[in-house]
């Protein structure tokens, strides 16, 4: 029923089963509109665009994602190209000639662990990481560091990417978080319209990363961080937006930033992917498509291709090397755990060569599902020969 809303892709890559939707999700066909409304817009508009796109795309947009967080500040939001670029403007916060203390996991995506590691190089900067394995015993772990140690910022996933694991109890771990200048920094990218997300009772304690590249299906270009409020931050990596609207105002002294989400703001940006993001999020509120019911449907095309799966009995990738098995505890994405990096690059490669879409990292491969995928319509009998 949902393959309705993708027509294009689908048809763009007939012959294909595409099975990285958590990398790269297809674009519903609104998103086309949006882009050819961003043009019309832009020309319409000329110079005064950029009023008329924080006035009329970004108040709506902030609204989508405010109520699928489960706050009620949608002023808190703020958007960037990217989630790194949100990041280093949160770490920037901080005086990297002190000593600085990062408290994270060993799971992280590249956007943080380069940036992280990067920093680590510095005399002043220390980062500790804790294993993400065993995922049984991730939280209390993560806890007992948090409350061994005195950290300026502690950043974890929602959901690991390289397994999929959902960490279920983010709430406990943030109440475990006793100093309130110590800056908390949820990466929710692989939980935003995958799961559904309620951070209402941390909302005035945690950054909340995500965007549009993957679950949101809105493209590549549109992040956002929810900024816990109050706050009064003041980024050292800021741009002309974090006090937009005040532009008119004596500048004379202090560095001045909105009170609101906005003094996390960057400057300058391409604004059409909000609309593509905001043409998916508007389709999704009129046709009532949930993140209870998006992750409902991908539960049940993840346990038709572990069927699958299970009849074909290949050699390695089975359901013994399936890193996260209870489905309760799982993300939109199987990983499977395979001998080395050699050979799943091996089986990832040919597996492509029969048209199935797959990603790996190391000896790690994954298998990612989305709306547009039908359990009936399934077929991994190629992995037979991989």
């Amino acid at each position: 029923m949902y393959q309705q809303y993708y027509q294009r892709f689908l048809k763009a890559n007939a012959g294909k089963q595409h099975f990285s939707p958590h990398s790269h999700y297809y674009w519903p066909d609104v998103t086309r509109q949006a882009m050819l409304d961003y043009w019309d817009d832009s020309a319409r508009l000329a110079d005064q665009k950029w009023a008329y796109f924080f006035e009329d795309c970004v108040p709506g947009l902030q609204q989508h994602i405010s109520r699928l967080l489960g706050t009620q500040d949608p002023e808190q939001i703020v958007f960037a190209p990217n989630t790194h670029e949100l990041l280093f403007r949160i770490l920037s916060c901080k005086d990297w000639t002190q000593s600085l203390r990062i408290l994270s996991t060993d799971a992280e995506f590249h956007s943080f662990y380069r940036q992280a590691n990067r920093l680590a190089e510095m005399d002043t900067v220390s980062l500790n990481k804790v294993p993400a394995q065993p995922f049984q015993s991730f939280s209390d772990r993560f806890i007992e560091a948090i409350q061994g140690g005195q950290y300026d910022v502690i950043f974890l996933s929602h959901v690991f990417f390289n397994s999929g694991f959902v960490v279920s109890d983010i709430e406990r771990i943030v109440d475990a978080v006793a100093d309130q200048e110590t800056l908390v920094v949820i990466d929710g990218y692989h939980h935003f319209m995958a799961r559904p997300t309620d951070i209402s009772a941390i909302q005035d304690r945690v950054f909340y990363l995500a965007g549009g590249y993957k679950y949101a299906q809105g493209g590549e270009g549109a992040c956002f961080v929810h900024v816990p409020k109050p706050c009064k931050q003041r980024p050292l990596y800021t741009g002309w937006y974090a006090e937009f609207g005040q532009l008119d105002q004596p500048r004379d002294g202090q560095v001045q930033y909105s009170e609101d989400g906005m003094r996390f703001a960057g400057a300058t940006m391409d604004f059409s992917p909000l609309y593509r993001l905001r043409a998916v999020l508007d389709l999704f509120s009129r046709e009532d498509i949930t993140p209870a019911n998006i992750n409902a449907h991908v539960m049940k095309v993840q346990e038709a291709f572990l069927s699958q799966l299970d009849t074909l009995a290949h050699p390695m990738v089975n359901r013994q090397a399936l890193l996260v098995e209870d489905a309760t505890e799982r993300g939109h994405f199987l990983t499977f755990e395979l001998p080395d990096a050699q050979t799943t690059a091996t089986i990832a490669q040919n597996l492509e060569r029969h048209h199935i879409m797959t990603d790996y990292r190391g000896n790690r491969l994954r298998f990612g599902f989305a709306l547009y995928h039908s359990p009936d319509q399934l077929d991994i009998s190629a992995l037979s020969s991989c």
